[in-house]
């Protein structure tokens, strides 16, 4: 990115200033090295977002972004409805609600490698992976009814983990006012049998070992002890989020028109969150969300069955299920005032601080557990979030490295093959039924993640309290 369009604020904060239609700034969270390798679509992209209608505060945008559609990856904006505020289902992301969860173990790193080969296996063999990956559950369509509505509360009642799991999950684990009747046959259709499944791209289920600690008072909190196993799975609400996201788009494309909305970019189509499009969006939205904490709490429970065979005594209790690609209803303070305004987070995790009040009370003074993943090979991390991060950003952190490169260029410059090699070199092992698909997702296609988390720590939008680094990658 060029940095002589931007003003310096700080070490970690950058600006554009409101000009041409931008109602307001737009604020980025990165050191100069993080800045210059950002593309200079991510500032366009931000800048566009700031045009946007009802947008308050700022267009914030996160030490990992990159380009996405029609918003940046990284990217964070809120909305007033009172203030003509709109929804945009680019700025909420294809995968609804694609999130992290982390379970601790209370292994040893050197019991778990001892089987680390077969533990691989019998992961891997457990949960579905891959591009239309299909699980053994099928929902009739009273049953697909039900989880959407209910989301993780719904997977636990089936029998799908337990009700103590609910407590470490965004909004105890069910998006209220998910509205079933707007998602649409093909999207049910596209879920019906993908349930308790991983997918592809950048989703994973990893076993990895606590190897730095930064702060032990709250690394106690959290379960976390060196040298000790975590395992973390990532991936969202698989072809019915990506079905809503497509349909849609298309939805408020004629929306935004008919609201008299100038759109900077056709990518950024939106609808006014009191329409009956806006709304009947946000219905299917939460639904979606119910979706993919319902698939993350299946494949939980399929995990600890595995686990059990091998670590009778391992109870796997969940730290925390945080989610990425959302628009969600929160009250934040902004221009002094406080303001009940819909948030897009694309690409980006919620970080609430200490006392917040949705927290759990077993989190409450510490703070909400922030997980930042790596790639494969590359580490990943445990943050907490701050009070400071409220004023900064609405709350509001990274969720990963990013990419670098496109996945196109990923693949002309490594084979699948290498990179799995490599990695087993390096004491990694990889499971994935597409060597094309891991070649895509090599750790050197993404920027590092030790700078990114560095970035957000010394920005104050999150606190380092742990990291962590992979022994086995179930890769979809």
């Amino acid at each position: 990115m060029d940095i002589g369009q931007l003003e310096r604020v700080g070490e970690f904060l950058w600006r554009i200033p409101p000009r041409g239609k931008m109602r307001v700034p737009v604020l980025i969270f990165a050191d100069e090295d993080l800045i210059r390798e950002m593309d200079d679509k991510v500032a366009e992209q931000a800048s566009n977002v700031a045009t946007l209608p009802g947008i308050v505060g700022a267009c914030y945008v996160m030490p990992d972004a990159h380009w996405g559609y029609g918003f940046p990856i990284g990217g964070v904006a809120a909305f007033d409805p009172e203030a003509g505020g709109v929804v945009s289902a680019g700025g909420v992301g294809f995968d609804i609600s694609c999130g992290v969860r982390t379970l601790r173990t209370g292994l040893k790193r050197e019991a778990v490698e001892q089987v680390a080969n077969e533990l691989a296996d019998a992961l891997y063999a457990a949960v579905p992976v891959g591009v239309g990956s299909r699980g053994q559950i099928s929902l009739s369509d009273k049953e697909m009814d039900a989880m959407l509505q209910g989301g993780a509360k719904w997977a636990v009642a089936q029998g799908y983990g337990r009700p103590e799991d609910l407590e470490r999950i965004e909004e105890r684990g069910q998006s209220l006012g998910a509205v079933p009747a707007e998602v649409s046959q093909h999207a049910r259709e596209r879920q019906r049998r993908e349930m308790g499944t991983l997918g592809s791209g950048n989703h994973y289920l990893e076993v990895q070992v606590v190897d730095e600690i930064y702060d032990p008072k709250v690394a106690s909190v959290f379960g976390l002890r060196l040298g000790e196993i975590v395992v973390t799975i990532h991936c969202g609400s698989r072809g019915l989020g990506h079905q809503i996201g497509t349909e849609y788009l298309k939805k408020m494309q004629q929306a935004a028109k008919e609201s008299g909305i100038e759109l900077p970019d056709r990518e950024l189509a939106c609808a006014p969150l009191i329409s009956p499009v806006g709304k009947s969006y946000l219905g299917a939205m939460r639904a979606a969300i119910n979706c993919a904490l319902a698939n993350r709490q299946i494949i939980t429970h399929l995990v600890r069955q595995v686990f059990a065979q091998f670590f009778p005594e391992a109870s796997l209790d969940l730290i925390y299920d945080v989610s990425h690609n959302t628009c969600k209803e929160e009250t934040h303070l902004i221009a002094g005032r406080p303001r009940r305004v819909f948030v897009h987070r694309k690409g980006a995790t919620r970080a609430f601080g200490p006392g917040h009040p949705e927290l759990p009370e077993a989190l409450r003074e510490i703070g909400q557990p922030v997980i930042i993943g790596g790639s494969m090979g590359t580490a990943s991390y445990i943050l907490v979030g701050t009070e400071r991060g409220e004023a900064l950003a609405l709350s509001s952190a990274c969720h990963g490295a990013g990419r670098a490169m496109s996945r196109k260029q990923a693949t002309k410059t490594w084979k699948g093959k290498e990179v799995v090699e490599e990695l087993a070199r390096q004491g990694v092992i990889v499971r994935s039924p597409s060597l094309r698909g891991v070649a895509e997702e090599a750790p050197q296609a993404y920027k590092d993640v030790d700078k990114v988390v560095r970035a957000a720590d010394r920005a104050g939008l999150a606190k380092r309290v742990a990291r962590l680094r992979p022994i086995i990658c179930i890769k979809g």
